[in-house]
């Protein structure tokens, strides 16, 4: 009772300050400049002109706590670690490549101020669940016969705001449990981008070699441990500019690699083909716990810029295959590019969903009949793969709603962000895109969140993505329908299962699979539904594919 007025407490006092940060930040706006008081809290508050925009500023960097300052305790009295505030310097003429250039300027900057062994990567929407999470990853490093060639250790991804049966599918359960378990057997985790422990010389370029051992005892240097907080705010400042990596390796063999949507992906694979391993590291406690997306186009769109990061890592000379040969472990090259080519199975996902039902539609067979005895493959690969997805799910503690949402959501990232991210990588190759880092917005209304606690699919958008597939859903409920009276009521009757059970079964799965697309077409009169546009449009492709002559 008495913690939970506390952490009441804690949460109303945080909200306060929130809200008189933003409505400090609010005035500043509008009256177009800082006042005094506030200048004096902050040096960014200081520094700051009404030409300034968040593309366009020169650095700004503070030591809001120095650790090496006796007076810097809490409450209890214990040592407070050093804080430090940084705004990299960012001008319209200079590229700032996103995430990695921003983790390098904070590598350069606090490889001068501290320059701890161990650097932890999180992205700013996770926070830290288990305070021993530091502690149990210095013991995988620290180990004195294993230890020494752990170049990271990684944590898994969870999120506090996955409903009841995992709408959206990102409980992330199989994968953190199976996937990335299997992964972990040959020799390397996969560097995810966020709940990440390194090895600051690793991830700053240096290579494995069998007599590297770290210092844990090294000293500090003696020259830095005497400046002032000034000179070490001066010193670190150029380290955040523009200019600081020209013609440096940084961005190349040191630090995060640029160029790709995924650079945390290529980074880790550069590292394990530096001669290092690394560890996945997943206890029961979670260790990092951010917030997964509440609308399907945010969630689409995510994996969108995930498989197209993956997808150029496939056609770049980092290819698993080609840049990890002979230095990785054949299993772990495997393991990358299963990720690697999820655009590619855009295509097949898309022929079954779409052949088989026009076949049914024009009573076509494209499997051999369920009397064969070629029909028993068919039957004993669909029945096997399905049955042990199930188990897979069962035995990570998923239930049967979330393994069929988890579906669900497979065959609509296939039909989409799949797809996009196939097209766009390959526009990309051919010379007429350039890269671009798509953030996934995590702000949403009252009513969208109550819907997405509901368990209610989120449209509510005329997107691109949201029309296809409304089509393939239009699509197999036109050719299951029409399919059963042409070729039962009107045709063979109950006979022609014979030659077309296989596709009556694919066209049926994908009906019931699509239920609630059919709801937000419809039936549903909330903002959230999808559009009355995409709905027209959705019908008029459906139909003018049910009118293509097939024989």
């Amino acid at each position: 009772m008495i913690s939970s007025i506390i952490l009441i407490s804690d949460f109303l006092l945080l909200q306060r300050l929130y809200e008189d940060m933003k409505n400090r930040i609010e005035a500043a706006i509008k009256s177009g400049k800082v006042s005094e008081e506030m200048k004096e809290q902050h040096k960014g508050f200081s520094e700051w002109t009404s030409e300034i925009t968040k593309r366009d500023h020169h650095t700004i960097l503070q030591i809001l706590i120095h650790g090496r300052d006796a007076s810097s305790v809490d409450t209890d009295g214990n040592q407070l670690p050093t804080l430090v505030y940084l705004a990299r310097e960012k001008r319209p003429q200079h590229s700032h490549n996103f995430k990695a250039g921003a983790i390098n300027a904070l590598l350069r900057v606090s490889s001068e101020i501290s320059n701890g062994q161990i650097v932890l990567s999180v992205d700013c929407d996770m926070y830290s669940n288990d305070s021993k999470a530091l502690r149990d990853a210095l013991c995988f490093f620290m180990d004195e016969k294993k230890g020494y060639d752990i170049a990271f250790v990684q944590c898994p991804q969870n999120f506090n705001n996955v409903t009841k049966s995992d709408l959206y599918a990102n409980g992330f359960r199989v994968i953190n449990n199976v996937e990335m378990t299997g992964i972990d057997g040959f020799g390397g985790s996969i560097y995810s981008g966020t709940g990440c422990f390194h090895r600051r010389e690793t991830i700053c370029g240096i290579k494995f070699t069998k007599d590297y051992r770290e210092n844990w005892n090294g000293a500090t240097d003696p020259i830095k441990a005497k400046r002032s907080v000034a000179e070490l705010e001066q010193a670190s400042k150029v380290l955040a500019d523009c200019t600081s990596e020209e013609n440096t390796q940084w961005g190349k063999e040191m630090g995060l690699k640029y160029g790709c949507p995924v650079e945390d992906v290529i980074t880790g694979l550069a590292i394990q083909c530096r001669g290092w391993n690394s560890v996945y590291f997943n206890p029961e406690r979670k260790c990092f716990i951010g917030v997964a997306p509440v609308t399907l186009d945010q969630a689409l769109i995510q994996y969108k810029r995930w498989s197209e990061g993956l997808f150029q890592i496939f056609l770049s000379k980092y290819c698993p295959f080609t840049y990890g040969y002979g230095k990785i472990k054949l299993g772990l090259q495997m393991s990358y590019c299963i990720y690697c080519l999820w655009p590619p199975n855009s295509f097949p996902t898309i022929f079954y969903l779409v052949v088989p039902s026009l076949c049914f539609l024009n009573g076509i067979p494209l499997f051999p009949k369920m009397s064969s005895l070629w029909f028993l493959p068919f039957a004993y690969v669909f029945g096997a793969t399905s049955l042990y997805s199930l188990f897979e799910a069962l035995s990570v503690g998923d239930t049967i709603t979330e393994w069929w949402n988890l579906n669900r959501i497979w065959v609509f990232r296939r039909l989409t962000s799949f797809l996009f991210s196939f097209v766009d990588t390959v526009i990309r190759q051919l010379g007429f895109s350039q890269t671009t880092f798509v953030i996934t917005p995590k702000v949403v209304d009252d009513e969208v969140l109550r819907r997405y606690e509901n368990e209610m699919l989120e449209f509510g958008n005329a997107s691109p993505m949201f029309a296809i597939i409304s089509t393939v859903a239009v699509l197999n409920l036109v050719t299951l329908l029409g399919g059963l009276i042409k070729n039962v009521i009107f045709g063979e009757g109950i006979w022609v299962f014979d030659a077309l059970l296989a596709q009556f079964i694919l066209c049926g799965l994908m009906v019931l699979v699509n239920i609630p697309v059919y709801d937000a077409l419809f039936f549903r009169k909330d903002s959230g539904g999808i559009p009355f546009s995409v709905m027209v449009t959705s019908i008029v492709l459906a139909s003018l594919a049910c009118l293509i002559p097939i024989s």
